[in-house]
């Protein structure tokens, strides 16, 4: 009976596996074959091949520059982000800050909580006293912000897992503080920095509200409230536009995590490999 049991289990766990492979495969399937179907629907089918869709949304006079538009938001979020966490990283993971751990969690739990519509408020009444509705640079600052607490939070632990004996021999050659985190830390957490930067990119690229709220001109707008707005005027969607824009709209990001994921790796713990 035991072979037979074994069997049986294997089987299980293989269609159990297969079932929940096809249903996350399902909506890449879609996504992959609608927007060159000429009559594409919410089911994935084999598609009437045309380029009709790509040329549709070529008449869209924001589709392509929302692109270019969260291309420059996502960027310029994901450089801020990156850079000062891995300064403040670096200060909180060298410096004996009394209460140093209680305060990287409680900037982890308000950046957790305050967000999203909670925030918005007073990030807009800020936003109009600086003069940053409808810019590019209001955007950035504002989902860099909520982004910060959690990428010091992560590349903090990297900064950790690095040997100040490292440091030590650099400064004794004569290295400056500045050149010891340029060409001895930052080499070091280079998986760290790559991985924050992706997942801010991610995070910016996907973002709604914020820029719905802050931007008023069209041409700033960036690809995630554009997609809003492919939609006909009695609110049903224009599966053919969408399709398309949505895989036009994917690629960055996944060409990013493909080469990142390479040429790094994704960790989210810090340490040398030995």
């Amino acid at each position: 009976m035991t072979p037979v049991r074994h069997v049986l289990g294997t089987i299980g766990r293989t269609a159990f596996l297969a079932l929940v492979l096809g249903f996350f495969a399902l909506p890449l399937l879609w996504l992959a074959s609608a927007p060159f179907d000429a009559h594409p629907s919410i089911t994935a089918s084999v598609p009437e091949f045309t380029l009709a869709n790509f040329r549709a949304l070529l008449d869209n006079p924001y589709a392509l520059g929302s692109l270019r538009n969260s291309l420059l938001q996502a960027c310029g979020s994901a450089a801020l982000v990156v850079t000062l966490a891995a300064l403040a990283a670096y200060a909180l993971s060298r410096a004996r800050v009394p209460g140093r751990d209680a305060l990287l969690y409680v900037l982890l739990l308000l950046s957790s909580v305050v967000t999203g519509t909670a925030a918005m408020v007073p990030l807009f009444e800020l936003a109009t006293r600086l003069n940053l509705i409808d810019t590019h640079l209001g955007v950035v600052l504002t989902l860099s912000g909520g982004l910060l607490p959690a990428a010091i939070f992560i590349l903090k632990d990297f900064m950790d897992a690095t040997p100040t004996s490292y440091e030590e021999s650099a400064r004794v050659f004569g290295a400056s503080p500045g050149q010891v985190l340029r060409h001895v830390v930052i080499p070091l957490v280079r998986p760290g920095l790559a991985t924050i930067a992706v997942w801010a990119v991610a995070n910016v690229w996907g973002s709604f509200l914020q820029p719905f709220i802050l931007l008023r001109d069209p041409d700033k707008a960036p690809g995630a409230v554009i997609l809003y707005t492919l939609y006909t005027e009695g609110g049903a969607p224009r599966l053919d536009v969408i399709s398309a824009f949505s895989l036009l709209y994917s690629l960055p990001v996944v060409v990013m995590y493909v080469f990142v994921s390479r040429r790094y790796g994704f960790r989210f713990h810090g340490g040398i490999k030995r």
